[in-house]
């Protein structure tokens, strides 16, 4: 069987710690692809941009919405990815009252590059993304994968069709019943 593990990434973030006196309690924090994935089983699902319609509206709030019924599926983390740096998806998790899902920013598009997910949104003023799309990690090892159609640089369209929250819990449960 031929299996795709995640990339191995070190992924700057910002974390908040309680022990820092004074206006701004946050510090840098490296937290690499295992930090994330070993041992786990972790959605992701990965969008173009924190504030952007589709992302604010519909995909976060929905697997923020849905986390228990994920966690009822064994589900021990879900993780927004986005290349955005740590600054702009802390603001976005907090405008979004984001409590469940883990924001992880992507600021230099290398998890997303490697996934060969990265796509040239210049069209829309954006610069470099990543394509829409959810997965089902497993101690690192990709299950299964849902990729929105139209893949390509300069795409006029924002597709999302099945990187959403309800396919992603639909497959889980499928998956469930037929073990």
């Amino acid at each position: 069987m031929n299996t795709q593990t995640v990339p191995n990434i070190t992924f700057k973030t910002r974390v908040r710690n309680d022990a820092i006196d004074g206006a701004n309690p946050f510090e840098w924090r490296d937290l690499t692809s295992d930090e994330i994935f070993k041992g786990k089983r972790v959605v992701l699902f990965s969008l173009p941009g924190a504030f952007t319609p589709t992302c604010s509206t519909s995909h976060l709030p929905r697997y923020e919405e849905l986390y228990d019924a994920f966690r009822a599926q064994g589900i021990d983390q879900i993780v927004c990815l986005s290349v955005n740096d740590a600054f702009v998806m802390y603001q976005w998790g907090k405008s979004q009252n984001a409590r469940n899902v883990f924001l992880l920013p992507d600021g230099a598009g290398d998890f997303t590059r490697e996934m060969g997910m990265l796509v040239d949104k210049s069209n829309l003023g954006f610069g470099m993304r990543s394509w829409r799309y959810s997965m089902l990690v497993e101690d690192g090892v990709i299950v299964k994968m849902f990729i929105e159609d139209g893949f390509s640089d300069n795409c006029p369209t924002d597709p999302f069709e099945v990187s959403d929250a309800d396919t992603m819990l639909g497959f889980l449960k499928e998956s469930r019943k037929a073990a």
